[in-house]
């Protein structure tokens, strides 16, 4: 077994509201090791002096010190995990700081993480699953071309994705809404085979994603079973054919969002989650079957009104429903409130998910919303920029786990899955 990554905690409040414990299990989970840095009373006087931000709390203070400390090269790690209190709005300050500061000098990944008095168990796990792959798989993910037949499914929250890949083409696709984790699975790449023409004992090396991707790997006897923030954000920049230098992924999903920054190819910092599906592609679909269109119609629907005229709140979906039937109650057209629900969506996640990434052009968008020309138009507007949406934008899960599975064709995997 590899040695574990060591992973030092930046944080404040874990102990007292008692999931300092959950943070330890799910870095056990993926082989992290979590660890807090030592530094000397004198130093973290003089590191807080040296920072320039001005707070309160002792536990801040200790943990700008420990950052420097990281940056300076006095405390060896892998990776960075920074936690505080979303209560705490201090707190929030420094920890977007310190997640900037160590993005910016040095090459350590890092994620931050704002927790209650209980953490939400699935994005806290992939926070540190998507933490030890980067410090780990680094070579892995600066992988730039996908070799031989490969196949990679994404087992996501509302639909089930394959891509089959063949020297860096695409030759197979598989789309179909989540039913059954395993059956929509093997549905979807018996079509990607079906339309490439090969079967399943022709792929050389399979990678999995997703919600689903454990079960779903177990099936396939999967190669490569990776989280979704590492996997789309390697296949943005691929399909996006940005894979140098800088880059911002944004991936509005069925129950949550993501959003990237990457570097090279590799991310640097990320954050996933959101406070409600309010903001999310579930509250999209609400709004179609509310107008009585299909979901593909409301983009184009969307790009008609003027969303300006209607109030909306998505923050809950519960009340963001609520505004939709009002608006179309008080006579607002059709147009505008599709208009509207988009904007909505783009300020929840501009709120919610960028705040906390350095936002870094190109923006690329994906995931089955990017096909949302509202919703994509709504992103550009709040972000001042024109957003990519790159071909094939809704396998990205896929594209990204076909690519990387490409890596284990040359360290011996059998093929005949």
């Amino acid at each position: 077994m590899t040695a574990p990554v060591r992973i030092a905690q930046l944080s404040c409040g874990p102990d007292y509201s008692g999931v300092q414990e959950e943070i330890n299990q799910a870095a056990k989970s993926v082989n992290g090791e979590i660890f807090f840095p030592d530094v000397a009373l004198k130093d973290i006087m003089r590191d807080f002096d040296a920072f320039g931000l001005e707070v309160r709390s002792p536990d801040l203070k200790l943990a700008i010190s420990r950052a420097m400390a990281l940056v300076d090269g006095r405390i060896e790690a892998d990776a960075v995990f920074i936690a505080t209190c979303f209560r705490c709005a201090e707190a929030a300050i420094v920890r977007n700081e310190l997640r900037r500061y160590i993005h910016e000098h040095s090459k350590l990944p890092v994620v931050s993480y704002s927790f209650t008095e209980r953490t939400t168990a699935g994005t806290l796990l992939t926070r540190m699953e998507a933490l030890t792959t980067i410090a780990r798989r680094r070579a892995l993910l600066a992988r730039e071309v996908q070799e031989g037949i490969t196949l990679g499914i994404d087992s996501g929250s509302s639909t089930t994705k394959a891509v089959l890949m063949k020297d860096n083409k695409i030759i197979g696709r598989g789309w179909q809404p989540t039913t059954e984790v395993l059956k929509s699975a093997r549905d979807v790449a018996t079509h990607a085979l079906g339309e490439a023409g090969l079967k399943l004992e022709d792929v050389e090396a399979i990678g999995t994603t997703g919600y689903g991707r454990f079960l779903v790997g177990k099936d396939f006897n999967a190669d490569l079973i990776q989280e979704e923030l590492t996997v789309n954000s390697k296949g943005a920049v691929y399909l996006a054919d940005r894979q140098h230098g800088p880059a911002t992924v944004i991936d509005i999903g069925g129950m949550d969002n993501k959003a990237i920054s990457v570097m090279d190819g590799i991310p640097g910092t990320f954050t996933m989650g959101g406070i409600c599906a309010g903001a999310s592609g579930r509250f999209l679909e609400m709004t179609s079957k509310r107008l009585g269109i299909e979901i593909t119609e409301l983009g184009p629907l969307a790009m008609k009104g003027m969303g300006a005229h209607v109030p909306m709140n998505s923050y809950c979906i519960v009340f963001g429903t609520q505004s939709l039937v009002n608006a179309l109650a008080a006579g607002s057209s059709r147009e505008d409130v599709a208009a509207a629900a988009c904007h909505s969506v783009a300020e929840q996640v501009f709120e919610q998910q960028l705040q906390e990434v350095d936002i870094k052009e190109p923006v690329i968008m994906v995931g089955g919303t990017s096909l949302i020309e509202g919703l994509v138009y709504a992103m550009g507007e709040l972000l001042k920029t024109k957003i990519v949406v790159p071909p094939n934008s809704q396998y990205i899960g896929a594209v990204g786990s076909a690519l990387l599975a490409s890596g284990f064709i040359r360290d011996g995997a059998d093929a005949g899955h």
